[in-house]
């Protein structure tokens, strides 16, 4: 059974981007006084009451604009209205009616989905006098609210999940694989998102940086169930000036930190960067599992050394994420899409393998005897025994006799030998050191 939809609509600068925030209990969508600064739409899980849902945020509408942006905000909208249960229809309570909140309660009248429409703002005595106007939108009784303060929060959920299908699952969702999809501006991420889900789920366009917030999207292939989160490129420091994209730089590492594994979009057509470097490079830090992914390889001009050419550059750049699996997709044509899910695939299991002690053992004791560890001052560096203790990443505890023993080197040779029998492609092997007795 589908998760019940939850979709927070309205005209710009109402506070629905708040509202979202306030419900999913963090801060995932961009708050700021200035219009527009939502985009797409924003998914995200929820929960009131042990009754689990997914929330949209959508941006501000603006029914009667030409301009690009807020077209393509309205199609956003009307897509979210279209797969939502619940509608939100929240207003601006101290500003009161606007032309443009009637036009948007024609638009949802006309859906015949559930609609609740949410006062916001109003939390003084005089502003909540402001309601009773906002009855002449004829969508039944509006509830006040203010959602910066956190007023009201509590009986608008009980009246949201009052209007839930019967036949959704409102159960816990624990065995979604979350996949963020980072790389720097305009390398094809939101085309990427839209091209796998198979609709335009993310505003696309020649303007760098369209995309501002770390957006979710939810999907199934084959037996998983997967959440892909697009996120904003990440510029060089000096390029980012507006307070709305150092926002978007927090999201993008935020996105990072809360996913299983990552996929690094690289434009084909200029290789990587610096900022790629830092993006890979905190993904790996951060023992996230790591796919590269070089988009754009229907536009580059190849010739026979093409391929192993970018291939070398890359393992030479990001020479730390040497077990990061590489894969040449166009997101324009749908090329090795099915290669780079097969990779998420195995990524995604080997996230989570475990090795038994005893099979572990083994291959330490066999390491051992081939290259003999370290010593310094006749004192030799003694491995007793190992154990995995963690996934996502997989994480190795050894027991040795001194830690100051363990060179970088050796714990490298050691990680080389445990992927030469179980591979770990696509992640990185984080080990604990402990001396007996601690």
């Amino acid at each position: 059974m589908d998760r019940p939809v939850v979709c927070i609509v309205g005209r710009p600068n109402v506070g629905k981007s708040t509202l979202f925030n306030k419900i999913v209990g963090k801060r995932i969508a961009i708050t700021e006084d200035t219009p527009g600064v939502t985009r797409d739409r924003i998914y995200s899980e929820a929960e009131w009451l042990n009754r689990h849902f997914t929330i949209i945020d959508t941006g501000g509408l603006e029914p009667d604009s030409e301009d690009i942006i807020p077209m393509n905000i309205r199609r956003q909208v009307e897509m979210a209205i279209d797969t939502a249960h619940v509608i939100l229809f929240v207003v601006d309570g101290e500003e009161g009616v606007t032309a443009t909140d009637r036009e948007i309660a024609n638009m949802l009248r006309k859906s015949s989905k559930e609609v609740i429409l949410v006062c916001n703002k109003l939390d003084s005595k005089e502003t909540k006098e402001n309601l009773f106007e906002f009855y002449e939108l004829g969508l039944g009784n509006p509830m006040a609210i203010s959602a910066e303060q956190g007023m009201g929060i509590g009986d608008l959920l009980d009246e949201v999940i009052k209007h839930f299908p019967e036949n959704t699952n409102t159960d816990e969702d624990e065995d979604l694989i979350r996949i963020a999809l980072v790389g720097k501006p305009n390398v094809g991420k939101s085309s990427l998102v839209n091209r796998i889900i198979g609709e335009e789920r993310v505003i696309v366009t020649d303007i760098p940086g369209t995309t501002r917030d770390a957006i979710d999207t939810y999907f199934t292939y084959g037996e998983n169930r997967y959440v892909f989160i697009d996120t904003a490129g990440l510029r060089r420091k000096r390029s980012i000036d507006e307070g709305v994209e150092r926002y978007s730089v927090i999201r993008t590492l935020n996105a990072v930190d809360r996913s299983d594994l990552c996929i690094l979009v690289i434009d084909g057509t200029t290789g990587v960067t610096e900022q790629d470097t830092k993006i890979a490079g905190y993904a790996h830090n951060n023992g996230k599992g790591l796919i590269i992914a070089v988009n754009k390889w229907d536009i580059v001009e190849k010739d026979q050394n093409t391929y192993r050419r970018i291939e070398r550059d890359i393992r030479e750049k990001l020479g730390f994420a040497s077990y990061a699996p590489i894969v040449f997709i166009s997101a324009k044509t749908g090329r090795n899409l099915d290669k780079l899910f097969q990779l998420i695939e195995t990524v995604s299991n080997n996230n989570n393998m475990r090795i038994s002690t005893g099979v572990l053992n083994d291959i330490i004791n066999e390491a051992v005897l081939m290259n003999q560890p370290p010593s310094d001052k006749g004192v030799k560096l003694k491995i007793f025994y190992g154990t995995q203790i963690g996934v996502k990443p997989p994480k190795f505890l050894i027991f040795i006799n001194k830690k100051k023993l363990m060179h970088f080197s050796y714990q490298r040779y050691l990680e080389n030998q445990i992927r030469q029998y179980f591979g770990f492609e696509g992640v990185p092997i984080a080990f604990e050191f402990k001396e007996r007795g601690e």
